[in-house]
């Protein structure tokens, strides 16, 4: 399946994964549950509790699992 989304919503279930290619500059947020975030090049992971918003800063591949 190839997803393409210019702007809206995706809801991941319980420890589903979201594959991001080339999403520089691209907002996530965690509107209910929480997030963790890996990007390409980046040393750090990334958490979202809920509210809590994260811009993509690489071209590269990002991981978005819902925890």
């Amino acid at each position: 399946m190839r997803l393409e989304l210019k702007a809206g919503n995706v809801k991941l279930g319980p420890n589903q994964t979201l594959r991001v290619v080339d999403g520089e500059g691209t907002t996530v947020c965690a509107v209910e549950g929480s997030v963790w975030i890996t990007e390409e090049n980046q040393a750090k992971d990334i958490v979202l509790q809920a509210g809590g918003c994260y811009r993509l800063g690489n071209r590269g591949i990002g991981i978005v699992n819902s925890l």
